[in-house]
């Protein structure tokens, strides 16, 4: 019989013995910080962090970890300095699994959508309480993901009325997400209960008008025009690659939406005519379309991917469950749902095999949010292992990603001149292969490099070119990051109001498509923060909050931590404990550096526009 650790809503344990509540509040959150945190703790940071008050906090923690051993059934290891927990491998965790686990395993668990450690408090303990309120969001942020996986999955299988009821749930907890909506709009459309589509679009539009003061974006009023299988499509092989050609065609052509139209109705035909190869190829084919080309339809074109790993998993077909489960970890990757990210590109691992192509695009997504994330080290083993993979195959594109991605860890690390050769070099690549809607993101992360560096006149070269580019090709994703920096040069020229402007603009750039790159809003905000405090911005305190949310929910560690210095330099002295907490989770020499200086800072004076 296998143990549950239920850290979700109401904590306890189920065993071997039944039912086990943990009596101290303190031991209860002992076991969560050993379970989750990313590193072995020594004893004496654990009797400081959560037992300070103590008369001996040393022997207050020995008898928390007698404790959970005991709740354990003695067949949990707890021991050492730094401690370290070892569970057998028939014990685990709710968020765990959650996190790390498949949908099919998390859905049922029983407080599913229950915050960590509900109503849990521990007196004396600010800095845990810090950790404690990240990690409540990112497990509100898995659950959310869980809900997600299971509406497509449930989708890709057909059983539309499971779907509709994970995506009500989803509503339910994240009413201000459009891609919400556009799935659920999109369910009830493949069911054929369009008044509730409509219901459902009016009460979005409502939602978002009254909240946001915007209207549903493109996502939402696509997922209302999504039709059932058209019962006199032809049925014939020569029509599906006909019509396969015409969509790719026309999407070469710049036609996006006429080639993805296209693109559908070749899905709709392969299904009717059971051709498998067809059935999984189309929707490949769409998917790529449609996730990226498009943007801004990534539901969508995750729903074609959990098709295609089901039929090509039945039929045997690796390579296909390889592709799509690579490109279901790249829209989790931009959207900061790193855990999830790291289930689908691990997997795609795994089923790649002798396909190195496939290998490349899963190692470099899986590089590039290990770096999200604050995980360097990982992050340019994986890298640099996919640019060799590319190179062997001659993937040059890939080779480019690869080693701009590379470029821009070593620029946050500030190891400047490793930096410029990875990102001259995906520049090279780039041009090599023509591969010009790509080039602005190296050449602004490289503009940026300059300006790090001090040569302010070259940063504004390249970061001008970068953003010309950007706003020909229009990318918001390109267009947030160029726009950035050139409001750091403004800043530097001393042009702080305009650099404000700028940074503003900049986030709405990125942010207008349903699926944005959410790194890359953190990291502007990140920006407007740091030059908030500096001049003493009256909106920094709201921006620190919303970055802090952001960061935490999607396990960014790094920009959790910069939030948190934000916070202690706007004179929290908790937000100073707790940055020095979380830093030791954060592979970067320039935090360490800010959480040094922390004690040095001070507030400056107010904002002022004129």
């Amino acid at each position: 019989m296998s143990t549950t650790i239920h850290l979700l809503g109401r904590p306890h344990i189920e065993g071997t013995s039944g039912t086990y509540r943990i009596r101290s509040r303190t031991s209860w959150a002992l076991l969560a910080y050993l379970l989750l945190n990313e590193r072995p703790q020594s004893r004496l940071h654990l009797a400081e962090l959560l037992f300070s008050e103590a008369e001996d906090p040393l022997t207050a923690l020995r008898g928390s970890l007698a404790e959970i051993r005991r709740a354990l059934d003695g067949e949990a290891e707890v021991e050492g300095d730094p401690v370290v927990l070892r569970l057998p491998r028939t014990t685990a965790a709710d968020v765990s699994i959650i996190e790390g686990g498949s949908w099919a395993d998390a859905i049922d668990l029983p407080r599913l959508g229950s915050a960590l450690l509900e109503g849990l408090r521990v007196p004396g303990a600010s800095a845990f309480e810090s950790w404690l309120l990240a990690e409540q969001h990112r497990a509100a942020a898995a659950t959310e993901e869980i809900l997600h996986e299971a509406a497509l999955a449930s989708l890709a299988r057909d059983f539309l009325d499971e779907a509709i009821q994970y995506a009500v749930r989803l509503v339910a907890m994240t009413p201000l997400e459009e891609n919400h909506h556009a799935l659920l709009i999109r369910l009830y459309r493949l069911a054929g209960d369009n008044a509730a589509a409509q219901h459902q679009l009016m009460t979005c539009t409502e939602l978002l008008q009254r909240e946001l003061g915007v209207l549903p974006g493109p996502v939402v009023h696509a997922a209302l025009r999504e039709e059932r299988t058209d019962p006199d499509l032809p049925t014939d092989v020569a029509s599906v690659e006909a019509a396969l050609e015409a969509g790719r065609a026309a999407v070469s052509a710049g036609a996006i939406e006429i080639g993805a139209d296209s693109l559908r109705d070749a899905v709709r035909m392969a299904d009717r005519a059971g051709d498998t190869s067809l059935r999984v190829g189309s929707r490949l084919v769409l998917a790529e379309t449609l996730i990226h080309a498009v943007r801004g339809l990534d539901e969508e074109g995750m729903a074609a991917l959990q098709a295609v790993g089901d039929i090509a998993l039945a039929q045997g077909d690796r390579v296909a469950v390889a592709e799509a489960r690579a490109e279901l970890g790249y829209v989790d990757f931009l959207r900061g749902r790193y855990d999830r990210a790291q289930v689908w590109l691990e997997q795609a691992l795994e089923f790649s095999g002798d396909a190195p192509q496939t290998s490349a695009k899963a190692l470099s997504y899986l590089g590039g949010a290990e770096s999200d994330r604050g995980r360097y080290r990982t992050a340019f083993a994986l890298l640099d292992e996919a640019a060799g993979l590319a190179r062997a195959t001659g993937d040059q594109r890939r080779g480019a990603y690869a080693m701009a991605m590379l470029g821009r860890a070593h620029l946050l690390r500030h190891d400047l001149d490793r930096a410029v050769d990875h990102l001259d070099a995906a520049l090279e690549l780039c041009e090599k292969d023509h591969w010009l809607s790509f080039m602005p993101w190296p050449q602004a992360i490289r503009g940026e490099v300059e300006l790090v560096r001090g040569n302010v006149v070259a940063a504004r070269r390249l970061l001008e070119q970068s953003f010309a580019r950007a706003c020909q090709l229009g990318d918001p994703c390109w267009e947030g990051m160029s726009a950035r920096a050139l409001a750091l040069v403004s800043a530097t020229d001393g042009a702080f109001p305009q650099a404000f402007e700028m940074l503003a603009d900049a986030r709405l750039r990125t942010d207008r498509l349903a699926d944005p790159y959410v790194w890359l809003d953190a990291y502007i905000l990140d920006a407007q923060c740091t030059l908030g405090r500096e001049h003493g911005h009256p909106d920094t305190h709201r921006w620190v909050a919303e970055l802090r949310l952001l960061a935490s929910r999607t396990g960014m560690r790094e920009l959790t931590v910069r939030s948190l210095v934000h916070g202690a330099a706007l004179g929290s002295p908790s937000d100073a404990e707790a940055a020095r907490l979380m830093a030791a989770d954060v592979d970067n020499p320039v935090v360490d550096k800010l959480v040094a200086e922390l004690a040095g800072w001070a507030r400056r004076t107010p904002y002022s526009s004129a």
